[in-house]
């Protein structure tokens, strides 16, 4: 089986300044909010702190709506917000939100990136390149959580959530190697937000994105190549390709 990640430390960039052009900041959100993003089937995660150390003390739906906010962290106040250069923005760490679900009988710290109004367009319905990007999101999660609750992404039984079917059964005998997502075998470094491939995003049905990867001081990027896997049902939009420098997943 592949190399578990030992140290994934999850550079999600929130892309704050639109939030402030959108008067989406403390205090001035909307009165619900849904989640968004996440893959149709799993669970956004509910934790008691702002960050995924934290234990997990409830779940929410792909799709749960009606979600009240409580308040969010780094504070974003719109008197702050305005005061702050773009190197300052660009510097925050990721933003966490305490939520309640509608019929309030849950609530926990949930990362702000999985959040939208409940008025607006859900994330992954907008188009295929942004599905994917939100796949590869999840992907990366998930592995980061691997630690501490024991079930991995690349295991078998959840791989095809990600990977192509076929891929998915091949991870019952691949042999021990440097793992698919940070492309070594340690890694103890930082995951940038993934991207679309800035020249040519989809091309034919093949949707490409982007994750900047630095590694022990060395910086790579890795390539997913994605695109609708007809043999799972929906054809849902999965990974077939991870490219790293000299090496691809599958080999």
């Amino acid at each position: 089986m592949v190399a578990t990640v030992k140290t994934c430390v999850m550079v999600m960039a929130l892309a704050l300044v639109p939030q402030v052009a959108g008067s989406e900041i403390d205090g001035y959100g909307p009165d619900a909010w849904r989640v968004s993003g996440v893959t149709p089937g799993d669970t956004l995660n509910a934790r008691m702190g702002p960050g995924t150390e934290y234990r997990i003390v409830g779940t929410l739906a792909h799709d749960e709506r009606g979600l009240i906010e409580v308040t969010c962290v780094p504070l974003l106040t719109m008197d702050i917000a305005a005061g702050l250069t773009d190197a300052e923005v660009a510097a925050l760490p990721s933003r966490w939100c305490l939520m309640r679900a509608a019929d309030l009988s849950r609530a926990g710290w949930v990362a702000a990136r999985y959040l939208i109004p409940d008025n607006a367009t859900p994330v992954q319905d907008a188009d295929p390149v942004t599905e994917a990007r939100n796949l590869i999101r999840a992907l990366y999660a998930a592995a980061d959580q691997a630690g501490r609750d024991g079930s991995h992404p690349l295991d078998p039984d959840q791989a095809a959530k990600y990977f192509f079917a076929e891929i998915a059964v091949t991870l019952k005998t691949a042999p021990p190697g440097a793992d698919p997502l940070t492309g070594a075998q340690d890694f103890d470094g930082r995951i940038a937000d993934p991207v679309p491939a800035p020249e040519q995003p989809m091309f034919r049905g093949m949707i490409t994105i982007h994750v900047d990867i630095t590694n022990f001081g060395q910086s790579h990027t890795a390539i997913f190549r994605l695109r609708p896997d007809p043999s799972q049902p929906g054809s849902p939009i999965r990974i077939f390709r991870i490219e790293h420098d000299g090496w691809h997943f599958p080999t």
